[in-house]
């Protein structure tokens, strides 16, 4: 069986990778397992300076997944690049590191400095806040999507993957302007906004109110949304999205995601993305599936 996959120039031995936030740098996971079994790591939100992060409250459970905001706390890129970096490549897998900001000017002194690091890609996370507009996402918006992202094309040489808020009317448009930008892929879905209240004290439980939701109960929305971005893109999808075993990974690359990512399946046992993992091996001997780029997109619609 062949289970590599391309996505976007970034060649890794199985199509599981870890999403940004739920693995931070590996060194957790790394005495649980050998890394290099993975497809890809996808890095922690990493931003030009060190981030504090929102204040606590700022993660709750909730039926079929979690609530965070923890505010994109970390070190930045410099200490990135001289602690966490070295540490990641010791093992062979690929290394993207997921870039955040606050402006276009801090997305782009960030992604100057990335791309002179060995690394395999870049994963551009337009769901930050756009402080210099008020706070709205550059997210939300064709024209948002598509001027960030453009702007930041212009100085990185290395694979560059955006991903996608699906607090959107219409994702299939938002993709379109990431892959107009020229983008080399797309990776969605981001959380979805929620709120959880404390029905005692009568007060959200997060202390922002509301955070990101993530887990199984997200998954049937981001199968649809990354079916609908196949339809209208050519560029390949990474998707994401309540995906905890190796039967939710392959439902995602039948409607069309060249890989996946887990994140909140992390959480609940640190083996969750090698049994994935192996439960894409699994499903291929099942059917007879000797290359894992034959599933691609290959769903059958009603």
């Amino acid at each position: 069986m062949n289970t590599e996959v391309n996505l976007a120039g970034i060649k890794m031995k199985n199509p599981v990778t870890v999403a940004s936030g739920t693995f931070g740098y590996g060194r957790e996971f790394s005495e649980f397992f050998d890394l290099s079994k993975l497809g890809g790591i996808i890095t922690k939100g990493t931003s030009l300076k060190p981030r504090s992060g929102n204040k606590p409250t700022r993660v709750c459970e909730t039926a079929s997944g979690m609530l965070n905001s923890i505010g994109l706390q970390n070190p930045g890129v410099e200490y990135f690049a001289e602690n966490d970096l070295p540490f990641l490549r010791k093992f062979d897998t690929a290394i993207i590191v997921n870039a955040c900001g606050s402006s276009v000017e801090e997305y782009v002194e960030l992604c100057k400095i990335l791309n002179t690091l060995d690394i395999d890609g870049v994963e551009l996370n337009l769901s930050c806040p756009n402080v210099k507009a008020g706070c709205m996402a550059f997210g939300n918006t064709y024209e948002g999507v598509k001027h960030v992202t453009s702007e930041v094309r212009k100085v990185l040489d290395k694979p560059l993957i955006v991903k996608l808020t699906p607090n959107v009317t219409d994702i299939a448009s938002i993709a379109k302007g990431v892959e107009d930008a020229g983008a080399d892929a797309v990776s969605l879905i981001n959380t979805l906004l929620g709120m959880k209240i404390d029905i005692d004290k009568k007060r959200p439980v997060l202390e922002n109110n509301t955070g990101g939701l993530s887990g199984p109960a997200i998954k049937p929305v981001a199968v649809r949304m990354v079916y609908q971005v196949s339809q209208a893109v050519n560029i390949p999808i990474l998707g994401m999205g309540g995906i905890i075993n190796g039967e939710d990974a392959i439902e995602f690359m039948l409607a069309g995601a060249t890989a996946i990512s887990i994140g909140a399946g992390n959480f609940i046992s640190p083996y969750t993305s090698i049994n994935t993992v192996e439960g894409i091996e699994d499903y291929m001997k099942k059917h007879n599936i000797e290359n894992i780029i034959d599933i691609i997109g290959k769903v059958e619609m009603n």
